[in-house]
C-alpha cells in the first residue's frame, strides 16, 4: 500500500456512499429502536400504550358515572344517565440527525448502525419524557404536560416523628386521595436513588425496594417498587422551572390517565452530500468527507387531567 508523504494527506480508496447501508438500514429494523425508547423512557413504561394512525385517534372518557339503587319486588327501576366525552390524540415527528466521520461508517458499517440504534432510541426517548412531564419543546400542547399539575410536595420536609422521606412520599399520595385520584406509578431522577435507598418506612423496612437486575441490559432505567407502587428511577427526569424549586419526580395515575402511541416505523435517510449544522455552522458533508444518517418517527401522548398527579419537589 501506498503511504503519503509527511504533511499530506492519505488518499482515499473508497467513497462511502448511500448503498454501503444496504442491508442494515431496513424498515424493520425499526421496531427494536421503539422498544429500545421505550426501555429508556419512564413514561412509556408507566403509561398506557395505545395503537395510533397517522390521522389520530379519540379517546373516550366519562365525564358522568351511571348509579345503581335497591328496588323493591315489583317496583320501579331507577333510570341512571351515563355521559362520554372525547379527547384526541394526534402523532407529531420527532428527528435527530448523526453525523459521522465518513472512515468510521466504511470501516464497519453495521457496528456503527449498532451503535446509532442505542443514541437514536436514547434521543426519542429523552424528547418524549421531557415533552410529557414538563412540556419542554412540547409539540402536544401548552396544558398536556404532567408538571402543569397543581400539587407539590418538597422532599425533606417531613420530621422523623411523621416518617422522614417515607412521609414526604405518603402526603403526596395523601393530596391525591383527597382529591379523589389515584396512585399507580413514579417516576424519579436517579439523584434521588441514594436518598431513598438510605431510608426506611414506618416499619422499618427499606423505603425503595429495586426489581432484581434485569437480564436485558439495555435497560437504562431501574426499575423497583415505592410505597407499593410500580416506580422508576432514571436520568432526564429533574426539571427546573424558571425562579422555581427543581423537580425532581411525579407520582399519580400514570395508567389511567396517560396513553401514549406511535406511527409505523422509523425512517431513514443518508447522505454523504448535503450541508447540515454542525455545532451551530452549516457544514458540507462532501467537503469534510463525511455521512448523515437522519432518523425520524412520529409520537402521541395524552395526559387527561394533570391534577391526578403530584409532582415532588427539592427544598
Amino acid at each position: 500500500m501506498a503511504v503519503a508523504a509527511p504533511g499530506t494527506q492519505t488518499p482515499q480508496t473508497a467513497a462511502t456512499v448511500t448503498g454501503d447501508f444496504s442491508g442494515f438500514l431496513k424498515p424493520e429494523m425499526s421496531a427494536p429502536i421503539f422498544e429500545l425508547a421505550r426501555k429508556s423512557s419512564i413514561v412509556m413504561q408507566l403509561a398506557r400504550r395505545i395503537p395510533l394512525g397517522i390521522n389520530g385517534q379519540e379517546i373516550p372518557y366519562t365525564t358522568q358515572k351511571a348509579t345503581a339503587g335497591w328496588v323493591s319486588e315489583g317496583g320501579q327501576k331507577p333510570t341512571t344517565e351515563s355521559a362520554l366525552a372525547l379527547k384526541t390524540i394526534k402523532p407529531h415527528k420527532v428527528a435527530a440527525i448523526s453525523v459521522v466521520s465518513a472512515e468510521v461508517v466504511r470501516a464497519n458499517p453495521g457496528s456503527y448502525l449498532e451503535i446509532l440504534r442505542a443514541d437514536i432510541a436514547e434521543a426519542f426517548a429523552v424528547a418524549f419524557d421531557n415533552a410529557a412531564l414538563h412540556g419542554v419543546n412540547s409539540p402536544f400542547g401548552a396544558n398536556n404536560n404532567i408538571d402543569h399539575t397543581t400539587k407539590a410536595v418538597a422532599l425533606g420536609t417531613a420530621t422523623a416523628a411523621t416518617g422522614s422521606v417515607y412521609g414526604d412520599v405518603v402526603a403526596g399520595l395523601d393530596a391525591l386521595v383527597k382529591d379523589g385520584k389515584k396512585l399507580t406509578g413514579f417516576a424519579f431522577d436517579r439523584q434521588v436513588e441514594p436518598l431513598f435507598l438510605g431510608s426506611l418506612d414506618t416499619a422499618g423496612r427499606p423505603l425503595f425496594i429495586d426489581a432484581p437486575p434485569a437480564a436485558d441490559t439495555t435497560q437504562v432505567v431501574t426499575g423497583g417498587r415505592l410505597i407499593g407502587r410500580q416506580s422508576y428511577l432514571g436520568d432526564n427526569i429533574k426539571f427546573t422551572p424558571g425562579g422555581g424549586k427543581a423537580v425532581l419526580g411525579y407520582g399519580g395515575d400514570f395508567a389511567g390517565q396517560c396513553v401514549w402511541g406511535a406511527v409505523g416505523g422509523i425512517s431513514y435517510k443518508v447522505s454523504t452530500e448535503a450541508a447540515v449544522t454542525v455545532g451551530g455552522t452549516l457544514t458540507s458533508l462532501f467537503e469534510h468527507n463525511l455521512v448523515a444518517i437522519l432518523a425520524e418517527a412520529e409520537y402521541g401522548w395524552l395526559v387527561n387531567d394533570p391534577e391526578s398527579f403530584v409532582k415532588y419537589t427539592a427544598k
